[in-house]
């Protein structure tokens, strides 16, 4: 995965970009704008008419945590994530995947795992600015800034890591706020991506067309962490070193 012969993936990555945790609201209108522009414009998973401020927000993001990865040279926000923690039992207090994608959960599978409920929480709502997944030479609508700046082929494979950082970034909340029981609600694309680096999520239901073709996983803090591969483990405790400069 390493984007830079001479670099390690934690070199190359933090050479391009920084990870925030989102706790200004400067900050989480950046957050709330990459969504908007994903899942609104983008995807149209969601009507943009719903958003007037072009700020893509749920009744869930007032007490979730949430991650912000930023391009460097431009200020441009890149990606972000975030951690939804269960705030009481399911039929009262449902995470977003409870609520919305109740018939695709395997309930027997997730009973059986005996979760306490503080230790619970959803990864919700990661995603990554068009402008840094299209391939060289297509146009960027959004950020059609970015073609005219200096960006070389370097800079550019490292655009691939930011679902990865992403991912990692809610991981090391998970770890400290102690909700180490991790439901998701994933694309086909992220379980694979998530595999080739020694991770692997348990699938605990079926498909459902929510916000796209997905279905959802579960996965230990710790099982997460003790099987990454060394580099992306470099890269972990580089973001998580970074999120813990602004905890508040």
């Amino acid at each position: 995965m390493n984007s830079e012969p001479n670099l390690s993936l934690t070199e190359s990555f933090e050479r391009y970009f920084r990870v925030e945790l989102a706790v200004s609201e400067a900050q989480k209108r950046q957050v709330f704008g990459i969504r908007y522009r994903v899942y609104c414009e983008e995807f149209k998973y969601e009507p943009t008419d719903h958003f007037p401020e072009q700020l893509e927000i749920d009744e869930y993001d007032q007490f979730s945590r949430h991650c912000l990865i930023v391009h460097r040279s431009t200020g441009t926000p890149a990606g972000c994530v975030r951690l939804v923690p269960a705030l009481g039992e399911c039929d009262v207090d449902p995470l977003p995947l409870e609520k919305y994608c109740r018939t695709s959960l395997d309930w027997g599978y997730i009973e059986n795992l005996k979760l306490d409920r503080n230790t619970v929480c959803e990864i919700s709502r990661l995603a990554v600015d068009g402008a840094f997944r299209r391939r060289t030479g297509e146009s960027l609508t959004r950020f059609g800034q970015i073609n005219g700046l200096t960006i070389d082929a370097q800079e550019q494979r490292s655009f691939s890591l930011i679902a990865v950082a992403c991912f990692l970034a809610a991981t090391a909340l998970t770890v400290m706020d102690g909700r180490t029981n991790v439901f998701a609600m994933m694309e086909p694309f992220l379980p694979r991506l998530m595999h080739r680096s020694g991770i692997d999520f348990q699938r605990v239901g079926k498909d459902m067309d929510y916000h796209g073709i997905r279905a959802p996983y579960f996965i230990t803090s710790q099982s997460a962490l003790n099987n990454m591969h060394s580099d992306l483990a470099c890269l972990y405790q580089w973001i998580q070193e970074s999120l813990k400069t602004n905890i508040p």
